[in-house]
């Protein structure tokens, strides 16, 4: 063997020359996608020559019929392979035809989502939550779950099975290889243009003619124009007048003209009004004049009133407030129905606001007024317990609707007002006196015990400090219930108030019917309260008595009575020494 040690004649030149670029044309390195010619084909395997390698790779036949491309195959095609080993144990070279295609469509994937382009795939087989789509350009399987197969809700996708169609590339890991496509996003995306196309040729203003009533809902009517696109009447768009619901006025199937009020290019909707192709009857409100009667008709009813109409279109609210002078919490749902003429004065028009109010209750005269003039304040009146409550009666007087106010503290002078309003019951007819009459708040408030003289009178011509004689009712460990005679009233003496000596304060010392003397220690006939005590009248007793009958030398010849003068005056002797 003859080895050259002259590397730097032109003959070594050129064969480094020519060696280096034939080594350059194939890089032969493992984990790359080369192309392979094919060489030979037997009946299990495919022989591939390729550049640089020293023994040629062998492709299995199932690899290739699993991938679908065995029947391209022929000898002298190429075929894009992976180089997994360039040399394993047995000195064979690996290479793998189906990894090279999963590689090769990972990179078709990619650059198709970083450009946000749509790709070819069909749906082969169904998986839980989804489908599995296969990219027809590369084999790749990706995942498209069960919501982003259609716009809408589909029963059945045998149509859609092995179908070529469009994908949009939604989700791409790289780390795991996963990828996550949506049919759905390509149709919505189609539907969008072509609904930005329609929607280009409305504009505010236009009348859509004959549109088919295709649906209502609680919140407005939805209509299909020309079989291209959908457009929503708004609930109060549909009338002037108030609509409870569309299919009050419309059914399916029915044609309607449409005024264009709304376009929406950005959200795609149209918006539409079937009320402002016919003029406002709000226009003729100026026919209406205020505090003047009307005849309306009753359009709705609602817990706090009903909606009425001084012509069609021209709505009116009937508030429940203004329905009746006496009854408080009237349901206009009990007086009046739906279709009902009646009669109402109006009380307000707001053209701002496009609102009217009116009320029933003032065309009928006030009857808080016809009661003022025939039973002014002072006078009496009859009535009838007509309801009651833990503390008052409510009366309805005679030949009125009125029910007058009648507190417990107005039922009696004597005794406690929640006691005897026990005695009372549904029916009784009461004499009773007006008090009070306020027409603006419709309030009457009447007295029982007015009608009858007032026993406080009693303490008319008494002032504190006299002496009364009072029967004992009742004693107990806090003192006397006592009532003076002559007077219908009961008081109290506190046990405080017995006695001037603590151990004779004591209330058992009383029996009842016992007739004592006691002092009026506090009297204020306004506030009509009255304070008695037997201790203050033996005090006074005890005052008068020292007044009359002792003498000014009584206790002169006492012990040392004089001897706090003498004291006095010999102090006074040392402050001038």
């Amino acid at each position: 063997m003859e080895i050259y040690k002259e590397l730097e004649t032109p003959a070594s030149k050129e064969f480094e020359k020519l060696l280096n670029a034939q080594l350059s044309k194939a890089k032969i390195e493992e984990g790359r996608i080369i192309e392979g010619k094919v060489t030979k084909i037997t009946e299990k395997f495919v022989f591939l020559f390729i550049e640089g390698l020293k023994s040629e790779p062998v492709l299995d036949i199932n690899e290739l019929k699993t991938m679908k491309i065995f029947d391209k195959i022929k000898v002298g095609g190429k075929v894009s392979v992976l180089l997994e080993r360039i040399e394993d144990k047995n000195g064979e070279v690996l290479v793998s035809a189906n990894k090279a295609q999963k590689i090769k469509g990972w990179y078709e994937l990619e650059k198709a989502y970083e450009k946000n382009e749509p790709i070819i795939g069909k749906i082969t087989s169904k998986c839980k939550g989804g489908v599995i789509v296969e990219h027809i350009d590369t084999g790749s399987l990706m995942f498209c779950p069960g919501s982003q197969i259609s716009d809408k809700p589909l029963k059945d996708i045998s149509h859609l099975m092995n179908e070529p169609q469009k994908f949009a590339l939604i989700k791409l890991d790289k780390i795991r290889g996963n990828a996550c496509v949506s049919r759905r996003q390509i149709i919505s995306t189609n539907k969008k243009e072509d609904k930005a196309k329609i929607i280009e040729k409305y504009k505010v203003g236009d009348v859509i003619k004959n549109a088919i009533v295709k649906g209502y809902s609680s919140f407005g009517c939805f209509f299909d124009v020309n079989s291209e696109l959908d457009v929503l009447v708004h609930l109060q768009e549909i009338s002037y007048s108030r609509v409870n619901h569309p299919d009050e006025i419309f059914n399916i199937g029915e044609k309607h003209d449409l005024l264009v009020i709304t376009v929406d290019k950005e959200k795609l909707q149209v918006g539409c009004s079937i009320k402002q192709l016919s003029p406002d009857p709000f226009e003729h409100i100026s026919n209406y004049e205020l505090n003047k009667p009307y005849k309306v008709k009753v359009v709705k009813l609602m817990d706090f009133g009903a909606f009425c109409e001084l012509e069609p279109g021209l709505s009116t609210l009937l508030h429940s407030s203004e329905l009746s002078w006496t009854k408080k919490n009237l349901s206009a749902k009990k007086m009046f129905n739906v279709g009902d003429e009646i009669e109402c004065v109006i009380t307000e028009i707001d053209r701002d606001k496009r609102r009217v109010a009116i009320s029933h209750r003032l065309t009928k005269k006030n009857p808080y007024e016809i009661i003022e003039k025939k039973y002014p304040v002072g006078s009496e009146v009859e009535g009838t317990v007509s309801h009651m409550n833990e503390y008052a009666i409510y009366l309805k007087l005679n030949e009125s609707e009125i029910e007058a106010f009648l507190h417990c503290n107005d039922l009696t002078y004597a005794k406690n007002g929640e006691e005897e309003l026990k005695n009372y019951k549904k029916g009784d007819r009461l004499k009773v006196k007006m008090l009070e009459i306020k027409k603006d708040q419709q309030k009457v408030r009447v007295g029982l015990r007015q009608t009858k003289p007032d026993p406080f009178d009693w303490f008319q011509n008494k002032k504190k400090n006299d002496a009364i004689t009072v029967k004992v009712i009742s004693s107990d460990n806090k003192g006397l219930m006592v009532k003076p005679e002559g007077c219908e009233l009961e008081f109290s003496i506190k046990k405080s108030q017995i006695a001037i000596n603590a151990a004779d304060a004591r209330p058992s010392r009383f029996v009842r019917s016992d007739r004592i003397d006691a002092a009026i220690s506090e009297l204020d006939i306004p506030k009509r309260k009255v304070s008695l005590s037997i201790k203050l009248l033996e005090e006074l007793q005890n005052k008068a008595a020292v007044s009359k009958f002792s003498s000014p030398l009584s206790g002169k010849n006492l012990p040392f009575s004089s001897l706090s003068s003498k004291l006095k005056k010999k102090e006074k002797t040392k402050k001038k020494e």
